[in-house]
């Protein structure tokens, strides 16, 4: 990718403005500063939604806050509308308890190829860390190997593939669709491409797998994954699991879909939206 090519990072957000602030901290802090944030919000409550437009941050990158009001785990949704209100030919979907590395953007540029999406991974931090960095206490961005091995060692880090960064080979690619591994929380794909397969499936409502169907249609279209291990890692901030009533179902449709040659959603980001009740704030 061209380094002066804008990056729209799609951030989907929900009742959580502590981490949301503290992942946007983290982009403050990008050694390529080519990218715009939008914040798709999916009907936070205005004590969480109102601290985030206030903030100083928000105001340094100038976000586009995209929100709804809260019909359930509407995630797919929101994040059609984050896409609505972005201008790049590039997108990182991120969530907002996924703190980025500060050479993320740069590392989404460099693993950006015709052809192919980048499917990110993540280092899961500890109930402990994570309140030290939601209260403003601990910085992790930037931090040195010591720091982090430090981490490991008390049990604060899962891994520490955060600090590795390997080199842009054919050992990334993944041709086949597997399940495994799949994170909407941090995902880069060409706008053209997400447009291709008509976006995120609005059907898939509850927890779940909306990711692997989305990674799934972009694989029937003949658009491969590449890998970002050990070059894109964010930060993920602990919480407690979310509700997984619809897991199931969500499952089943995929499974099903992939006996099938299936590439654009049953309800996608192209669907006319009458009476939109999308609220966006841009702000800068």
């Amino acid at each position: 990718m061209d380094t002066s090519d804008l990056i729209s990072v799609v951030i989907t957000t929900y009742n959580r403005c502590d981490a949301l602030l503290a992942v946007l901290d983290g982009l403050s802090r990008q050694t390529d500063r080519s990218f715009e944030v939008i914040v798709a919000d999916d009907g936070s409550r205005e004590e969480h939604r109102q601290p985030v437009l206030d903030s100083a941050v928000a105001r340094a990158l100038r976000i586009v806050h995209v929100w709804h009001p809260d019909v359930g785990f509407t995630a797919s949704r929101v994040r059609n509308r984050g896409v609505a209100a972005a201008s790049g030919r590039y997108l990182v979907f991120l969530d907002g308890d996924c703190v980025p590395e500060v050479d993320f953007i740069a590392r989404h540029k460099w693993l950006a190829q015709t052809g192919f999406f980048v499917n990110g991974s993540r280092v899961l931090l500890s109930p402990e860390l994570t309140q030290h960095v939601v209260s403003g206490a601990e910085q992790i961005c930037g931090r040195s190997r010591a720091y982090w091995f430090k981490q490991r060692l008390r049990g604060h880090a899962s891994k520490l593939t955060g600090l590795l960064r390997l080199p842009d080979w054919s050992g990334r690619v993944q041709r086949t669709f597997s399940w495994k591994g799949i994170r909407s929380c941090n995902i880069g794909v060409w706008r053209s491409d997400f447009e291709r397969v008509d976006g995120f499936d609005e059907s898939f409502v509850g927890w779940g797998h909306e990711d692997a169907d989305f990674v799934l249609r972009l694989h029937h279209g003949g658009i491969a994954r590449k890998n970002g291990f050990c070059a894109t890692e964010v930060y993920h901030l602990w919480h407690k699991e979310a509700a997984r009533d619809r897991a199931s179902q969500n499952a089943q449709t995929v499974q099903e879909r992939a006996k099938s040659d299936v590439v654009r959603a049953a309800l996608g980001y192209s669907q006319q939206r009458i009476n939109d009740d999308a609220v966006i704030t841009r702000l800068g």
